[in-house]
């Protein structure tokens, strides 16, 4: 064999070799999938907790460990009494809640389409021939409301069996501000350190805006819920504004679903009560969702301005055009990352290639 014929056999053999350990680096890495999870958690928590780290750190000269300790431990309370307070509640209600059950949520629903379909004939609206169709509908909301439901509980309770694990990692953040600097400091050239020095400021500065803002976004939204739903005397409150804040968190689409889960629920309490359909039901879930509307004009026009403007700082029509770039190539997962993604993405922009017209366009905010 010639001295060619080896070298394209060594080069294929080489390129064979390095295609099995690529997949096998993959499979690796998707079998430990969690543990980024919770690094990304630890990472969000890090950030959140940044400024009173810095406060105690540089204001009240505390040590820097004693610092994360005490961030930690004020985390810790929150977490508890998050727990303690709002998990049994929530269960509780949840177990109870119809849409939890799908026979009594399909009965319920059957009622409320007989009685619009009885209220619309009374306006010469004839759709009982389409009914075949409304109970197909019927079926695939009956089955898709319990199933999200269900799964919203089950991701908050593997957070919670989880979390030990969350907060021993943010602890290490926290305390070692320089951890995650050092270890890109070793991949880079020595001449881009203090570009990533000013990257990672930044972006831990305008990410800690921006998720202490979201977190004061669902407490208000759920504040404003809670008092909406009570005010109406509609039964399992608690659950229902939880889960219709946690919405707020899906930008566009997140209150156009709290608004079906919320209008269902509301009728189905009001047909429970035995109010007649045309003259109590329907009023007053109009009532309750003007209320809900309402609630989310001040979200649309206090809480994100304040959130998006002023952390971020990018114009209302640049977070639409990025929310919708994410939801296209990742879904709903894309959607609640673009923004905090497209922030850092300027963030590095602006500090490597600071010198192009289109980028200084974009982050001359920053």
């Amino acid at each position: 064999m010639s001295s060619i014929d080896n070298k394209i056999a060594r080069g294929i053999v080489k390129a064979v070799l390095g295609l099995v350990g690529l997949a096998l680096l993959l499979y690796f890495l998707y079998q430990i999938q969690i543990v980024f999870v919770y690094l990304g958690i630890a990472a969000v928590i890090a950030i959140i907790g940044r400024p009173l780290v810095l406060f105690l750190n540089e204001k009240l000269r505390v040590p820097n460990a004693i610092s994360a300790i005490l961030t930690m431990f004020l985390f810790l309370i929150i977490l508890t009494g998050f727990v303690s307070l709002f998990v049994p509640l929530i269960t509780q209600q949840a177990d109870n809640l119809s849409l939890l059950n799908q026979d009594s949520f399909r009965t319920n629903l059957e009622l409320q389409i007989y009685q619009i379909i009885e209220y619309l004939e009374k306006y010469k609206i004839d759709l009982s021939n389409n009914f075949l169709n409304i109970e197909n509908i019927m079926d695939e909301i009956s089955n898709f409301l319990p199933d999200f439901l269900n799964s919203v509980l089950g991701i908050v309770s593997s957070l919670i069996m989880g979390i030990f694990s969350v907060l021993f990692i943010s602890f290490f953040l926290l305390k070692d501000r320089s951890l995650l600097k050092n270890m890109l400091f070793s991949v880079v050239p020595d001449k881009e350190e203090s570009h990533l020095e000013n990257v990672l400021d930044k972006t831990n500065d305008l990410l800690s805006r921006y998720f202490i803002g979201l977190i004061i976004q669902v407490l208000v939204m759920f504040t404003l819920y809670i008092i909406i739903l009570l005010s109406f005397g509609i039964n399992n409150a608690l659950i229902i504004a939880f889960v219709c804040a946690l919405m707020n968190l899906i930008p566009y689409i997140g209150p156009l679903v709290g608004a079906i889960i919320i209008s269902f629920l509301t009728m189905s309490h009001y047909i429970g009560e035995g109010l007649p359909f045309n003259t109590g039901v329907l009023p007053n879930t109009g009532y309750v969702l003007i209320a809900y509307l309402a609630a989310q004009m001040i979200d649309n026009f206090i809480n994100q301005p304040l959130i998006f403007s002023n952390s971020v700082k990018s114009h209302p029509l640049e977070i639409f055009i990025v929310i919708i770039i994410g939801g296209t190539l990742f879904g709903v997962v894309g959607m609640i990352i673009a923004v905090p993604a497209y922030t850092a993405l300027r963030v590095v922009l602006k500090e490597f290639f600071g010198q192009f017209k289109w980028v200084q366009s974009i982050t001359k905010n920053i």
